[in-house]
């Protein structure tokens, strides 16, 4: 049974790769979408690298498109903070998909520079305002990649530690926090931001 929304609900679904965090924002958009008058959107943050990358991205498009036919998509791999806010409305939905790879297009581009410290830094803030200030459901998808060794290279390490605090900082707007194992949904947050 899919959870759901209000459209003052906020949250964040995290997990693992194919831990079933894309298909559970599409439950719920789906529910959303059941209601007359409803709209859904997802912000899709991924670039294509490689072939591999591209044909994952295609796959996505057509598995969204058979599973919630009236979700529709828009591809703003940098811009996250302005496209929520906007895209935000009571009425609908919005599903960003997914936190991980914006930050690592802001921390390691595919072309052009990094972003610095500050800059990163500067983004998150403004996504996190955006969330809190939208007015109307908000669904983030993150990939949780902390819970293994620790890195042994220091790009690594920071991009690690820059995802755990932008998932504090996220969570923390959040109304829900759920975490996926295995296609599971453990209830991590229930509350007012």
């Amino acid at each position: 049974m899919p959870m759901t929304l209000n459209a003052s609900d906020r949250e964040l679904l995290l997990g693992g790769q194919k831990s079933g965090k894309s298909r559970a924002a599409e439950m719920r958009a789906a529910a959303w979408l059941a209601t007359s008058g409803r709209e859904a959107l997802l912000i899709a943050t991924a670039r294509a690298g490689d072939a591999e990358m591209a044909a994952r991205i295609a796959r996505h498009r057509a598995d969204r498109a058979l599973r919630v036919p009236g979700l529709r998509t828009l591809e703003e791999p940098l811009a996250l903070a302005q496209a929520i806010e906007q895209a935000s409305r009571p009425e609908r939905l919005v599903i960003v998909d997914c936190l991980t790879l914006w930050l690592t297009q802001l921390a390691f581009p595919l072309s052009g520079a990094a972003a610095s410290a500050s800059e990163v830094e500067r983004q998150c803030a403004q996504l996190v305002d955006a969330v809190g200030a939208a007015s109307g459901a908000v669904v983030l998808v993150s990939n949780e990649i902390s819970l293994g060794l620790i890195a042994m290279d220091a790009d690594t390490r920071r991009f690690v530690d820059m995802l755990g605090r932008l998932h504090q900082r996220v969570a923390a707007a959040c109304t829900r926090v759920t975490l996926l194992v295995a296609g599971c949904e453990l209830p991590v947050k229930r509350s007012a931001p």
